[in-house]
């Protein structure tokens, strides 16, 4: 690692991060809002009614899935935002030709959205203390795969920026491809209750795997061993990275 390498992930971890905290507005609170809502009819008007899920209140089930679903958002959308506004207002051609190699562009981006991914995730944690007691009771499974999770979908939003050609096909995965997969993923009911086949279909979206994991984190209960969990993660994570990788080497969706 040289240190124009070094110097490089610093600045564009810190353009990130002041974007993030200038529009607080626009990158957290919405977010924050939303959950709360989710909290009110689903938790505690919807959810008093159901009783208990996996020996939990409905509420306190909820919580780990909607922190992970705001996440895995904001994770994705805040590298898919401003690594195609960097192509559109072609100052990324700025860092292309800097002496930056191209794994460290791709660290810089990504971290930035794991910082966004992962203070939304931390603030609706904090939420949710205020409508139901909530435990941490494995502290490295929730940071490990709240960490995982925002480092798989920012790269997955660096590639989606990639093939990006206009601020409309920024805004396509996250309702027709990543909205699906986290409502599929068992934020509002556990896998376990499925009928076998749908059970077994379950398994083939990664989020179920995600929001799973980070669950053990709170309760210590999960629907499928937790190192498993972590080890397919880690897979996803290094195969989303790589594509990343190679795409920028070739600079695709960067020349014309």
């Amino acid at each position: 690692m040289t240190q124009a390498d070094i110097v490089g992930i610093q600045t564009i971890m810190r353009k990130e991060t002041t974007r993030i905290f200038r529009i607080w507005t626009q990158t957290i609170l919405p977010s924050v809002v939303t959950q709360t809502l989710y909290f009110i009819i689903f938790g505690s008007m919807i959810g008093s009614r159901l009783g208990e899920v996996g020996g939990t209140s409905y509420i306190a089930f909820l919580v780990p899935g909607l922190v992970m679903m705001s996440a895995i958002a904001n994770a994705f959308s805040n590298v898919a935002s401003s690594f195609f506004g960097a192509k559109f207002q072609r100052s990324i051609e700025e860092v292309l030709v800097s002496p930056m190699k191209p794994w460290a562009v791709l660290s810089g981006y990504v971290s930035g959205g794991v910082i966004r991914g992962t203070v939304v995730g931390i603030a609706i944690f904090l939420v949710s203390a205020f409508f139901t007691p909530v435990h941490v009771v494995h502290p490295f499974a929730f940071i490990f795969f709240l960490l995982i999770t925002c480092i798989i979908f920012s790269a997955f939003g660096f590639f989606n920026a990639l093939f990006a050609k206009k601020f409309d096909d920024v805004g396509i995965i996250p309702v027709f491809v990543l909205t699906p997969l986290t409502y599929l993923g068992g934020v509002f009911y556990s896998i376990t209750l499925l009928p076998p086949f749908w059970r077994t279909l379950s398994y083939a979206n990664p989020i179920v795997y995600m929001i799973d994991g980070f669950r053990y984190g709170f309760s210590g209960v999960s629907g499928a061993p937790v190192f498993e969990n972590g080890i397919i993660l880690l897979l996803v994570a290094a195969f989303a990275v790589i594509i990343d990788l190679r795409l920028l080497k070739k600079g695709f969706g960067l020349r014309n």
